[in-house]
Protein backbone atom coordinates (compact mmCIF):
# COMPACT_ATOMS: atom_id res chain seq x y z
CA UNK A 1 0.00 0.00 0.00
CA UNK A 2 2.87 2.32 0.86
CA UNK A 3 4.33 1.89 -2.57
CA UNK A 4 1.33 2.31 -4.25
CA UNK A 5 0.31 5.41 -2.23
CA UNK A 6 3.66 6.67 -3.63
CA UNK A 7 2.71 5.71 -7.27
CA UNK A 8 -0.29 7.63 -6.89
CA UNK A 9 0.92 10.67 -5.68
CA UNK A 10 3.57 10.35 -8.31
CA UNK A 11 0.52 10.27 -11.11
CA UNK A 12 -0.80 13.15 -9.82
CA UNK A 13 2.31 15.55 -9.04
CA UNK A 14 2.36 17.47 -11.39
CA UNK A 15 -1.60 18.54 -11.11
CA UNK A 16 -0.88 19.10 -7.68
CA UNK A 17 1.98 21.10 -8.03
CA UNK A 18 0.29 23.26 -10.24
CA UNK A 19 -2.79 23.90 -8.15
CA UNK A 20 -0.33 24.76 -5.71
CA UNK A 21 1.67 27.27 -7.75
CA UNK A 22 -1.79 28.66 -9.50
CA UNK A 23 -2.78 29.15 -6.15
CA UNK A 24 0.45 30.95 -4.43
CA UNK A 25 0.51 33.25 -7.67
CA UNK A 26 -3.08 34.49 -7.41
CA UNK A 27 -2.57 34.95 -3.13
CA UNK A 28 0.56 36.47 -4.59
CA UNK A 29 -1.06 39.45 -6.23
CA UNK A 30 -1.67 42.72 -5.15
CA UNK A 31 -5.18 44.83 -5.25
CA UNK A 32 -3.76 47.29 -7.22
CA UNK A 33 -4.65 46.92 -11.27
CA UNK A 34 -1.29 49.29 -12.24
CA UNK A 35 1.15 47.12 -10.34
CA UNK A 36 -1.19 44.31 -11.67
CA UNK A 37 -0.80 45.34 -15.02
CA UNK A 38 2.76 45.45 -14.91
CA UNK A 39 3.71 42.54 -13.31
CA UNK A 40 1.08 40.48 -16.13
CA UNK A 41 2.76 42.09 -18.96
CA UNK A 42 6.29 41.80 -17.92
CA UNK A 43 6.22 37.65 -17.03
CA UNK A 44 4.10 37.01 -20.57
CA UNK A 45 5.43 39.71 -22.94
CA UNK A 46 8.75 41.03 -21.62
CA UNK A 47 11.10 42.97 -24.40
CA UNK A 48 14.29 42.37 -22.64
CA UNK A 49 15.67 40.35 -25.19
CA UNK A 50 14.50 41.83 -28.41
CA UNK A 51 15.72 45.11 -26.83
CA UNK A 52 18.83 43.20 -25.66
CA UNK A 53 19.65 41.93 -29.08
CA UNK A 54 19.44 44.81 -30.71
CA UNK A 55 21.41 47.20 -28.77
CA UNK A 56 24.18 44.42 -27.28
CA UNK A 57 24.33 42.54 -30.64
CA UNK A 58 22.98 45.03 -33.27
CA UNK A 59 25.12 48.40 -31.99
CA UNK A 60 27.45 46.58 -29.10
CA UNK A 61 29.59 48.04 -26.76
CA UNK A 62 29.69 51.98 -26.36
CA UNK A 63 32.46 53.59 -25.46
CA UNK A 64 32.23 57.55 -25.02
CA UNK A 65 33.57 59.53 -28.42
CA UNK A 66 33.07 56.37 -30.76
CA UNK A 67 30.59 56.31 -33.51
CA UNK A 68 28.64 53.09 -31.91
CA UNK A 69 28.14 55.59 -28.88
CA UNK A 70 25.67 57.59 -30.98
CA UNK A 71 24.12 55.15 -32.45
CA UNK A 72 23.37 53.63 -29.58
CA UNK A 73 21.65 57.37 -28.38
CA UNK A 74 20.06 57.74 -31.49
CA UNK A 75 18.51 53.79 -31.21
CA UNK A 76 17.12 54.97 -27.08
CA UNK A 77 15.13 57.84 -28.37
CA UNK A 78 13.65 56.30 -31.72
CA UNK A 79 12.88 53.00 -29.46
CA UNK A 80 10.98 55.47 -26.85
CA UNK A 81 9.21 57.32 -29.68
CA UNK A 82 8.04 54.20 -30.83
CA UNK A 83 6.54 53.64 -27.32
CA UNK A 84 5.24 57.02 -27.33
CA UNK A 85 7.59 58.40 -24.87
CA UNK A 86 9.09 61.90 -25.57
CA UNK A 87 12.87 61.53 -25.82
CA UNK A 88 15.93 63.63 -26.83
CA UNK A 89 20.07 63.40 -26.54
CA UNK A 90 21.21 66.23 -24.58
CA UNK A 91 24.95 67.43 -25.32
CA UNK A 92 26.66 67.75 -22.38
CA UNK A 93 30.11 67.84 -23.55
CA UNK A 94 33.09 66.65 -25.63
CA UNK A 95 35.23 63.92 -26.70
CA UNK A 96 38.10 62.10 -28.51
CA UNK A 97 36.80 60.61 -31.26
CA UNK A 98 38.02 56.84 -31.69
CA UNK A 99 36.73 54.05 -33.96
CA UNK A 100 37.96 50.67 -33.66
CA UNK A 101 39.19 48.72 -36.11
CA UNK A 102 40.44 45.35 -37.22
CA UNK A 103 42.92 43.74 -35.18
CA UNK A 104 44.87 40.76 -36.22
CA UNK A 105 47.25 39.22 -33.57
CA UNK A 106 49.73 36.24 -35.11
CA UNK A 107 52.76 34.36 -33.47
CA UNK A 108 54.47 33.66 -36.54
CA UNK A 109 57.73 32.13 -35.53
CA UNK A 110 59.24 29.39 -33.84
CA UNK A 111 55.63 28.35 -34.76
CA UNK A 112 52.36 29.65 -36.42
CA UNK A 113 49.52 30.52 -34.08
CA UNK A 114 46.90 33.18 -34.06
CA UNK A 115 46.82 35.11 -30.96
CA UNK A 116 43.67 36.14 -28.88
CA UNK A 117 44.02 39.88 -28.16
CA UNK A 118 42.36 43.38 -27.77
CA UNK A 119 43.78 46.73 -28.81
CA UNK A 120 43.04 49.09 -26.07
CA UNK A 121 40.75 51.83 -26.06
CA UNK A 122 41.89 55.04 -27.94
CA UNK A 123 45.13 53.20 -28.77
CA UNK A 124 46.96 54.41 -31.75
CA UNK A 125 46.35 52.73 -34.91
CA UNK A 126 48.58 51.39 -37.81
CA UNK A 127 46.47 52.13 -41.01
CA UNK A 128 46.84 49.53 -43.61
CA UNK A 129 50.69 48.94 -42.12
CA UNK A 130 51.39 45.73 -40.56
CA UNK A 131 54.55 45.62 -38.20
CA UNK A 132 56.29 42.00 -37.76
CA UNK A 133 59.31 41.85 -35.13
CA UNK A 134 60.50 39.99 -31.66
CA UNK A 135 58.74 40.34 -28.54
CA UNK A 136 61.02 41.36 -25.76
CA UNK A 137 59.97 41.42 -22.08
CA UNK A 138 60.54 44.46 -19.85
CA UNK A 139 63.44 43.38 -17.90
CA UNK A 140 64.81 43.84 -14.20
CA UNK A 141 67.29 46.53 -13.73
CA UNK A 142 69.26 48.10 -11.15
CA UNK A 143 67.54 51.47 -11.51
CA UNK A 144 66.58 54.43 -13.96
CA UNK A 145 69.79 55.22 -14.94
CA UNK A 146 69.98 51.23 -16.17
CA UNK A 147 67.34 51.44 -17.52
CA UNK A 148 67.82 54.45 -19.83
CA UNK A 149 70.96 52.58 -20.48
CA UNK A 150 68.94 49.85 -21.95
CA UNK A 151 66.61 51.55 -23.62
CA UNK A 152 67.61 51.94 -27.46
CA UNK A 153 67.16 48.07 -27.31
CA UNK A 154 63.65 48.54 -27.46
CA UNK A 155 64.06 50.04 -31.18
CA UNK A 156 61.60 47.92 -33.96
CA UNK A 157 60.49 45.47 -31.01
CA UNK A 158 56.58 44.78 -29.12
CA UNK A 159 57.79 44.94 -25.53
CA UNK A 160 55.57 43.11 -22.89
CA UNK A 161 55.12 45.19 -19.41
CA UNK A 162 53.12 42.85 -17.71
CA UNK A 163 54.04 40.27 -15.18
CA UNK A 164 53.37 36.54 -16.00
CA UNK A 165 50.96 34.77 -14.41
CA UNK A 166 51.87 31.49 -12.25
CA UNK A 167 48.42 30.06 -13.28
CA UNK A 168 45.52 30.98 -15.03
CA UNK A 169 43.17 28.87 -13.15
CA UNK A 170 41.02 30.98 -10.83
CA UNK A 171 41.81 30.95 -6.74
CA UNK A 172 37.88 28.85 -6.75
CA UNK A 173 39.37 26.27 -8.85
CA UNK A 174 42.48 25.41 -6.82
CA UNK A 175 40.31 25.70 -3.45
CA UNK A 176 38.12 23.12 -5.24
CA UNK A 177 40.80 20.43 -6.57
CA UNK A 178 44.09 21.63 -4.97
CA UNK A 179 46.18 20.37 -1.89
CA UNK A 180 45.78 23.11 1.06
CA UNK A 181 49.72 23.03 0.61
CA UNK A 182 49.79 23.87 -2.66
CA UNK A 183 47.00 26.20 -3.00
CA UNK A 184 49.39 28.59 -0.09
CA UNK A 185 52.19 28.09 -2.20
CA UNK A 186 50.76 29.24 -5.32
CA UNK A 187 49.56 32.24 -3.71
CA UNK A 188 52.69 32.51 -2.47
CA UNK A 189 54.73 32.30 -5.07
CA UNK A 190 52.08 34.65 -7.24
CA UNK A 191 52.40 37.41 -4.08
CA UNK A 192 56.47 37.61 -4.60
CA UNK A 193 55.82 37.83 -8.41
CA UNK A 194 53.50 40.80 -8.52
CA UNK A 195 55.67 42.69 -6.02
CA UNK A 196 58.77 41.97 -8.03
CA UNK A 197 57.27 42.82 -11.03
CA UNK A 198 55.96 46.63 -8.92
CA UNK A 199 59.26 47.29 -8.34
CA UNK A 200 60.81 46.17 -11.62
CA UNK A 201 58.39 49.17 -13.21
CA UNK A 202 59.61 51.24 -10.41
CA UNK A 203 62.62 50.99 -10.91
CA UNK A 204 62.95 52.39 -14.53
CA UNK A 205 61.78 55.62 -13.28
CA UNK A 206 58.49 55.29 -15.05
CA UNK A 207 54.77 54.62 -14.08
CA UNK A 208 52.55 52.28 -15.71
CA UNK A 209 51.17 55.44 -17.47
CA UNK A 210 53.95 56.96 -18.26
CA UNK A 211 56.71 53.89 -19.13
CA UNK A 212 54.62 53.17 -22.41
CA UNK A 213 54.83 56.35 -23.68
CA UNK A 214 58.84 56.12 -22.94
CA UNK A 215 58.70 52.58 -24.91
CA UNK A 216 57.13 54.45 -27.78
CA UNK A 217 59.41 57.28 -28.19
CA UNK A 218 62.57 54.89 -27.63
CA UNK A 219 61.60 52.85 -31.23
CA UNK A 220 59.47 50.45 -29.94
CA UNK A 221 57.13 49.34 -32.71
CA UNK A 222 54.28 48.33 -30.27
CA UNK A 223 53.30 47.64 -26.47
CA UNK A 224 51.98 44.10 -25.54
CA UNK A 225 50.22 43.75 -21.91
CA UNK A 226 48.16 41.46 -20.33
CA UNK A 227 45.27 42.74 -17.49
CA UNK A 228 44.42 39.26 -16.13
CA UNK A 229 41.19 39.49 -14.60
CA UNK A 230 41.52 36.48 -12.20
CA UNK A 231 38.74 34.01 -14.03
CA UNK A 232 39.37 31.68 -16.96
CA UNK A 233 40.12 32.88 -20.10
CA UNK A 234 38.98 37.12 -19.04
CA UNK A 235 41.27 40.23 -19.09
CA UNK A 236 39.93 43.60 -18.25
CA UNK A 237 40.13 46.28 -21.16
CA UNK A 238 40.82 49.71 -20.53
CA UNK A 239 42.84 52.50 -22.24
CA UNK A 240 45.82 52.78 -24.23
CA UNK A 241 48.44 55.56 -23.27
CA UNK A 242 50.72 55.11 -26.10
CA UNK A 243 50.19 58.07 -28.88
CA UNK A 244 52.16 56.65 -31.86
CA UNK A 245 52.37 52.57 -31.81
CA UNK A 246 49.28 50.19 -30.79
CA UNK A 247 48.59 49.15 -27.48
CA UNK A 248 47.63 45.69 -27.21
CA UNK A 249 46.47 42.93 -24.52
CA UNK A 250 46.75 39.19 -25.31
CA UNK A 251 44.93 37.07 -23.47
CA UNK A 252 46.37 35.21 -20.38
CA UNK A 253 46.98 31.68 -22.07
CA UNK A 254 48.85 33.59 -25.30
CA UNK A 255 50.90 36.00 -23.24
CA UNK A 256 52.47 33.47 -20.92
CA UNK A 257 53.52 31.48 -24.07
CA UNK A 258 55.14 34.72 -25.62
CA UNK A 259 56.80 35.44 -21.88
CA UNK A 260 57.78 31.52 -21.68
CA UNK A 261 59.51 31.73 -25.26
CA UNK A 262 61.17 35.00 -24.86
CA UNK A 263 62.48 34.05 -21.24
CA UNK A 264 64.07 30.93 -22.86
CA UNK A 265 65.65 32.46 -25.71
CA UNK A 266 63.97 31.65 -27.96
CA UNK A 267 62.46 34.85 -29.04
CA UNK A 268 59.44 34.79 -30.37
CA UNK A 269 58.35 37.23 -33.52
CA UNK A 270 54.67 38.32 -34.24
CA UNK A 271 52.87 39.89 -36.40
CA UNK A 272 50.12 42.73 -35.91
CA UNK A 273 47.49 44.97 -37.97
CA UNK A 274 45.12 47.06 -36.25
CA UNK A 275 43.39 49.79 -37.99
CA UNK A 276 41.59 52.16 -35.64
CA UNK A 277 41.33 55.47 -36.38
CA UNK A 278 41.27 58.75 -34.35
CA UNK A 279 37.77 61.23 -35.12
CA UNK A 280 38.74 64.08 -33.96
CA UNK A 281 36.87 65.96 -31.53
CA UNK A 282 33.05 64.62 -31.01
CA UNK A 283 30.04 65.47 -28.82
CA UNK A 284 28.86 63.56 -26.15
CA UNK A 285 25.45 62.90 -24.74
CA UNK A 286 23.12 62.07 -22.35
CA UNK A 287 19.59 60.42 -23.38
CA UNK A 288 16.51 61.84 -21.53
CA UNK A 289 13.25 60.47 -21.89
CA UNK A 290 10.18 61.98 -20.23
CA UNK A 291 6.48 60.60 -19.07
CA UNK A 292 4.71 63.80 -18.12
CA UNK A 293 3.23 64.50 -14.47
CA UNK A 294 -0.27 65.53 -14.04
CA UNK A 295 -0.59 66.67 -10.56
CA UNK A 296 2.78 67.67 -9.79
CA UNK A 297 4.26 68.10 -13.23
CA UNK A 298 7.53 69.88 -11.48
CA UNK A 299 8.15 67.02 -9.25
CA UNK A 300 10.21 64.18 -10.81
CA UNK A 301 10.83 60.76 -10.53
CA UNK A 302 13.98 59.28 -12.14
CA UNK A 303 15.06 55.96 -13.36
CA UNK A 304 18.69 55.82 -14.05
CA UNK A 305 21.32 53.70 -15.66
CA UNK A 306 24.87 54.36 -17.67
CA UNK A 307 24.55 53.86 -21.36
CA UNK A 308 28.29 54.18 -22.16
CA UNK A 309 30.70 50.90 -21.74
CA UNK A 310 34.28 49.67 -22.10
CA UNK A 311 34.65 47.87 -25.52
CA UNK A 312 36.32 44.90 -25.00
CA UNK A 313 32.88 43.25 -24.94
CA UNK A 314 29.75 44.13 -26.34
CA UNK A 315 28.96 46.32 -21.96
CA UNK A 316 26.68 43.43 -22.02
CA UNK A 317 26.53 43.53 -18.10
CA UNK A 318 28.08 46.88 -17.71
CA UNK A 319 25.74 48.50 -18.09
CA UNK A 320 24.07 46.71 -21.18
CA UNK A 321 21.64 45.61 -18.12
CA UNK A 322 20.97 48.43 -16.21
CA UNK A 323 19.78 50.16 -19.11
CA UNK A 324 17.50 47.33 -20.66
CA UNK A 325 15.89 47.03 -16.94
CA UNK A 326 15.15 50.70 -16.87
CA UNK A 327 13.89 50.92 -20.91
CA UNK A 328 11.84 48.30 -20.01
CA UNK A 329 10.56 49.93 -16.66
CA UNK A 330 9.54 53.10 -18.59
CA UNK A 331 7.70 50.74 -21.48
CA UNK A 332 5.81 49.17 -18.33
CA UNK A 333 5.11 52.12 -16.89
CA UNK A 334 3.58 54.27 -20.14
CA UNK A 335 1.56 51.46 -20.89
CA UNK A 336 -0.11 51.09 -17.30
CA UNK A 337 0.34 54.53 -15.97
CA UNK A 338 0.75 56.64 -18.83
CA UNK A 339 -0.56 59.72 -16.61
CA UNK A 340 1.54 59.88 -13.33
CA UNK A 341 1.30 62.51 -10.66
CA UNK A 342 4.76 63.34 -10.72
CA UNK A 343 6.88 63.32 -14.18
CA UNK A 344 8.42 59.95 -14.68
CA UNK A 345 12.37 60.77 -16.26
CA UNK A 346 14.88 58.22 -17.40
CA UNK A 347 18.36 58.67 -17.78
CA UNK A 348 20.95 56.87 -20.10
CA UNK A 349 24.29 58.79 -18.57
CA UNK A 350 27.08 59.03 -21.24
CA UNK A 351 31.17 58.82 -19.48
CA UNK A 352 30.11 56.85 -16.16
CA UNK A 353 33.41 55.07 -17.06
CA UNK A 354 35.39 57.57 -16.95
CA UNK A 355 34.17 59.50 -13.95
CA UNK A 356 30.41 59.70 -13.96
CA UNK A 357 30.59 62.22 -16.51
CA UNK A 358 27.66 62.43 -18.04
CA UNK A 359 24.88 62.27 -14.67
CA UNK A 360 27.23 64.80 -13.08
CA UNK A 361 26.86 67.36 -15.78
CA UNK A 362 22.97 66.70 -15.56
CA UNK A 363 22.85 67.37 -11.91
CA UNK A 364 24.96 71.09 -12.50
CA UNK A 365 22.89 71.48 -15.51
CA UNK A 366 18.96 71.02 -14.73
CA UNK A 367 18.91 72.17 -11.01
CA UNK A 368 15.56 72.38 -11.18
CA UNK A 369 15.11 69.28 -11.37
CA UNK A 370 17.83 67.99 -9.03
CA UNK A 371 16.15 70.20 -6.34
CA UNK A 372 12.73 68.86 -6.95
CA UNK A 373 13.51 65.05 -6.77
CA UNK A 374 11.11 62.64 -5.38
CA UNK A 375 13.72 59.53 -6.16
CA UNK A 376 15.97 58.45 -8.76
CA UNK A 377 16.38 54.75 -8.75
CA UNK A 378 19.75 53.71 -10.49
CA UNK A 379 21.03 50.32 -11.90
CA UNK A 380 24.28 49.22 -12.70
CA UNK A 381 25.77 46.16 -11.52
CA UNK A 382 25.68 42.93 -13.22
CA UNK A 383 23.10 40.78 -14.61
CA UNK A 384 21.53 39.65 -11.37
CA UNK A 385 18.45 40.19 -9.77
CA UNK A 386 18.20 43.37 -6.87
CA UNK A 387 19.29 41.89 -3.63
CA UNK A 388 20.22 45.12 -1.86
CA UNK A 389 18.87 48.48 -1.33
CA UNK A 390 20.26 50.95 0.61
CA UNK A 391 18.85 54.27 2.58
CA UNK A 392 22.40 56.61 1.39
CA UNK A 393 22.31 57.87 4.76
CA UNK A 394 18.85 60.21 4.57
CA UNK A 395 17.45 60.00 7.94
CA UNK A 396 13.97 59.31 6.68
CA UNK A 397 14.59 57.01 3.58
CA UNK A 398 13.13 53.91 5.68
CA UNK A 399 10.00 55.29 5.86
CA UNK A 400 9.09 55.74 2.46
CA UNK A 401 11.27 53.05 0.90
CA UNK A 402 10.26 50.79 2.69
CA UNK A 403 6.18 51.64 2.14
CA UNK A 404 7.08 51.58 -1.69
CA UNK A 405 8.77 48.50 -1.63
CA UNK A 406 5.87 47.08 -0.09
CA UNK A 407 3.83 46.99 -2.86
CA UNK A 408 6.12 44.56 -4.87
CA UNK A 409 5.36 41.09 -5.03
CA UNK A 410 7.17 39.18 -2.40
CA UNK A 411 9.06 37.35 -4.70
CA UNK A 412 11.09 40.12 -5.21
CA UNK A 413 11.06 42.02 -2.72
CA UNK A 414 11.78 39.18 -0.22
CA UNK A 415 15.32 38.78 -1.72
CA UNK A 416 16.08 42.32 -1.03
CA UNK A 417 18.23 43.54 1.81
CA UNK A 418 17.74 46.62 3.20
CA UNK A 419 19.58 48.78 5.40
CA UNK A 420 18.78 52.69 6.85
CA UNK A 421 19.95 54.90 7.44
CA UNK A 422 23.11 53.23 5.46
CA UNK A 423 26.41 55.18 3.88
CA UNK A 424 25.95 57.90 1.75
CA UNK A 425 27.98 56.65 -1.94
CA UNK A 426 30.64 58.79 -2.67
CA UNK A 427 31.23 57.28 -6.18
CA UNK A 428 30.80 53.91 -8.15
CA UNK A 429 27.88 55.06 -10.20
CA UNK A 430 25.75 57.40 -11.78
CA UNK A 431 23.38 57.75 -8.38
CA UNK A 432 26.30 58.71 -6.12
CA UNK A 433 26.30 62.09 -8.55
CA UNK A 434 22.98 63.10 -7.30
CA UNK A 435 23.78 61.86 -3.53
CA UNK A 436 26.13 64.54 -3.08
CA UNK A 437 23.93 67.19 -4.11
CA UNK A 438 21.84 66.20 -0.96
CA UNK A 439 19.02 64.65 -3.67
CA UNK A 440 17.53 61.24 -3.22
CA UNK A 441 19.22 58.52 -5.48
CA UNK A 442 18.98 54.98 -4.80
CA UNK A 443 21.42 52.33 -5.66
CA UNK A 444 18.96 48.82 -6.88
CA UNK A 445 22.36 46.66 -6.10
CA UNK A 446 22.73 43.13 -7.85
CA UNK A 447 23.21 39.64 -7.05
CA UNK A 448 27.33 39.11 -8.45
CA UNK A 449 27.14 36.30 -10.74
CA UNK A 450 30.55 36.03 -10.86
CA UNK A 451 30.65 40.24 -12.02
CA UNK A 452 33.66 41.47 -11.06
CA UNK A 453 36.07 38.62 -12.17
CA UNK A 454 34.12 37.74 -15.36
CA UNK A 455 32.37 40.56 -17.34
CA UNK A 456 33.24 43.43 -15.40
CA UNK A 457 35.47 45.55 -17.92
CA UNK A 458 36.25 42.55 -19.59
CA UNK A 459 36.70 41.33 -22.83
CA UNK A 460 33.87 38.67 -21.65
CA UNK A 461 30.85 40.85 -21.30
CA UNK A 462 28.74 40.35 -23.50
CA UNK A 463 24.93 38.85 -24.50
CA UNK A 464 25.33 35.19 -23.79
CA UNK A 465 25.96 36.18 -19.81
CA UNK A 466 22.68 38.00 -19.32
CA UNK A 467 20.26 36.72 -17.13
CA UNK A 468 17.04 37.63 -18.41
CA UNK A 469 14.39 36.52 -15.87
CA UNK A 470 16.75 38.29 -13.32
CA UNK A 471 16.34 40.84 -15.57
CA UNK A 472 12.58 41.03 -15.64
CA UNK A 473 12.37 41.04 -11.56
CA UNK A 474 13.90 44.14 -11.89
CA UNK A 475 12.63 45.72 -14.43
CA UNK A 476 9.31 44.77 -12.65
CA UNK A 477 11.05 46.17 -9.20
CA UNK A 478 12.08 49.83 -10.81
CA UNK A 479 8.75 50.32 -12.72
CA UNK A 480 6.70 49.42 -9.27
CA UNK A 481 9.21 51.64 -7.18
CA UNK A 482 9.11 54.58 -9.66
CA UNK A 483 5.04 53.83 -9.31
CA UNK A 484 4.86 54.36 -6.00
CA UNK A 485 6.81 57.47 -5.55
CA UNK A 486 5.24 58.92 -8.14
CA UNK A 487 1.45 58.18 -6.09
CA UNK A 488 3.04 59.05 -2.87
CA UNK A 489 0.77 62.14 -1.36
CA UNK A 490 4.32 63.22 0.64
CA UNK A 491 7.42 64.89 -0.48
CA UNK A 492 10.34 63.17 0.06
CA UNK A 493 12.57 64.26 3.45
CA UNK A 494 16.05 64.41 2.39
CA UNK A 495 17.52 65.43 5.86
CA UNK A 496 21.22 63.81 6.61
CA UNK A 497 21.47 61.31 9.43
CA UNK A 498 23.86 63.15 12.16
CA UNK A 499 27.32 61.93 12.07
CA UNK A 500 27.70 61.10 8.79
CA UNK A 501 30.40 62.39 6.37
CA UNK A 502 28.53 63.20 3.10
CA UNK A 503 30.59 63.06 0.16
CA UNK A 504 31.49 66.71 -1.89
CA UNK A 505 30.08 67.35 -5.45
CA UNK A 506 32.65 66.25 -7.94
CA UNK A 507 32.45 68.68 -11.64
CA UNK A 508 31.91 66.99 -14.64
CA UNK A 509 34.90 66.20 -17.13
CA UNK A 510 33.41 68.01 -20.16
CA UNK A 511 36.45 67.74 -22.80
CA UNK A 512 37.66 63.79 -22.45
CA UNK A 513 40.92 62.70 -23.62
CA UNK A 514 41.83 65.78 -25.73
CA UNK A 515 44.59 66.73 -23.84
CA UNK A 516 46.54 63.13 -23.99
Amino acid sequence: MKNLNHNIWRRSRPFVLGMMLCSSIAFAQSTNPVIDAIVKEETTNSQLEKLGQELLDGIGPRLVGTPQMKMANDWAVAKYKSWDIPARNEKWGEWRGWERGISHIDMVSPRVKSLEGTQLAWSPGMGKKTATAEVIILPDLADSVAFQQWLPNVKGKFVMISMCQPTGRPDYNWQEFATKESFEKMKAGRTALTDAWRKRISKTGYTGKTLPVALEKAGAVGIITNNWSAGFGVDKIFSAYTKIVPTIDIALEDYSLLYRLSESGIKPVIKVHTESKELGVVPTFNTIAEIKGTEKPNEYVMLSAHFDSWDGGTGATDNGTGTLTMMEAMRLLKKFYPHPKRTILVGHWGSEEEGLNGSRAFVEDHPEIVGNLQALFNQDNGTGRVVNLSGQGFADAKDYLTRWLAAVPDTIKNRIKTNFPGQPGGGGSDFASFVAVGAPGFSLSSLNWSYGAYTWHTNRDTYDKIVFDDLSNNAMLAAIMAYMASEDPAKTSTTKTEGIKWPAQIKATRRGGLDQ
